[in-house]
């Protein structure tokens, strides 16, 4: 990975230039308007609230941290020490502290879980830290140098001593948070922040979970803008959905808490047989999103199929549960489930090697939908009511 490299350069005035004033006039007129576009092309430097709000894909003027969006209460859910340097590495570089935090919170809930790589080594694919940076193996060294070495060092990638200590430290939350913010920069994020997540990692799932956070944690009227993501086929295994998250309206409160008990394990690694809290199967991600919310549901996605009310496609609600054969399953036995949110997005637990994500399943030929929420007796679909 090259490092991203602005410099200005200006033109010397000739002889002749010199001999005229009314010429050096000019020249110094356009010598100051070259500097001011050179600033615009700066903003790390500056942090300008104008570039920020034209270019930066975000909009709204916020209180507090100049050019950032303010905090909501659920970014007090973010570790201080965490949020502390979001929001000094995202002013300090001109990137949106709450994609930094979305980052964080999906790659290992902002340093708080235990799974390979994130305190020490690497997971499966070479990613290391609390910001899952590459190190080697399939993720590459995006990093630079060893995961740990002298910040005086002088690396090919994005290592930095952010909190001026004296290693370059991937382990570190300041030193990690200031690379991934020198990664989305390499990749545009003031420009288009869903390529650059996307660059980050290549699942359009991984992009509206991200997206999903940054949301989350902005106060007032910050929002980020998501463009178009790339085509759901330009990466092997990439979720089939494109655009923001979709804005749910939940049916009831217990809705409102199975959604959001899943809403908060997105980017968690799929595991069979998992009910949490690191990972998840897809029946064990339902079924504890439901005991969230007080409401008691079959383990398995077979058994979920045969035991609860079954709803025509053309009346599904955010809440209710969406079915597919799955690879070991069938029609009549479905293997797979899903919890949908609405718009035709659901958040599934895939499978192994995919983060519990936001996809579409409106293009995945599903068997059908049950409503676990619905009250005991309600007759939803009289032809389509689980046998027995």
């Amino acid at each position: 990975m090259t490092r991203p490299l602005v410099r200005t350069e200006t033109k010397q005035a000739s002889g002749a230039d010199r001999r005229a004033p009314r010429v050096l006039v000019f020249g110094i007129i356009g010598l100051v308007a070259i500097m001011a576009l050179g600033l615009l092309a700066v903003p790390i430097l500056i942090g300008s609230d104008a570039f920020f709000a034209a270019t930066a894909g975000c909009s709204g003027q916020q209180t507090g941290t100049a050019g950032q969006p303010a905090g909501s209460a659920k970014a007090k859910s973010i570790p201080a020490n965490y949020l502390f340097w979001y929001k000094k590495v995202g002013q300090q570089y001109g990137v949106p502290w709450t994609l930094l935090a979305g980052i964080g919170t999906v790659e290992s809930d902002n340093g708080q879980t235990a799974l390979p790589g994130v305190h020490s080594g690497s997971n499966a694919f070479g990613a290391a830290g609390p910001m899952q940076i590459g190190i080697g193996g399939a993720a590459g060294n995006a990093w630079g140098g060893l995961p740990v070495h002298p910040g005086s060092e002088m690396v090919n990638g994005v290592a930095t001593d952010e909190d001026g200590g004296p290693d370059a430290d991937v382990y570190n939350p300041a030193d990690a948070i200031a690379g991934a913010a020198k990664y989305l920069l390499e990749f545009g994020v003031q420009a288009d922040p869903s390529t650059a997540i996307f660059a980050y990692n290549h699942l359009q799932s991984y992009v509206q979970s991200v997206l999903y956070y940054a949301s989350a944690y902005a106060g007032g009227n910050f929002s980020v803008v998501s463009a178009d993501m790339p085509a759901s086929n330009t990466v092997a295994g990439c979720a089939t959905t494109t655009g923001s998250v979709t804005a749910i309206d939940p049916p009831t409160q217990a809705v409102a808490a199975a959604i959001a008990y899943a809403q908060d394990q997105l980017g968690k690694p799929y595991q069979w047989g998992g009910t949490g809290p690191d990972a998840f199967d897809c029946s064990g991600l339902v079924m504890m999103a439901y005991r969230a919310a007080g409401i008691d549901i079959e383990r398995t996605s077979e058994a979920q199929w045969a035991s609860e009310p079954r709803v025509p496609a053309s009346q599904v609600e955010p809440g209710d549960l969406v079915f597919f054969a799955g690879s070991d399953g069938t029609v009549s036995s479905p293997g797979h489930v899903g919890l949908v949110i609405g718009n035709g997005q659901m958040i599934e637990a895939y499978a192994t090697g995919f983060p519990i994500r936001v996809a579409s399943y409106t293009d995945r030929d599903p068997v059908g939908f049950t409503r676990p929420w619905a009250k005991p007796g309600t007759v939803l679909s009289s032809a389509a009511q689980p046998a027995g």
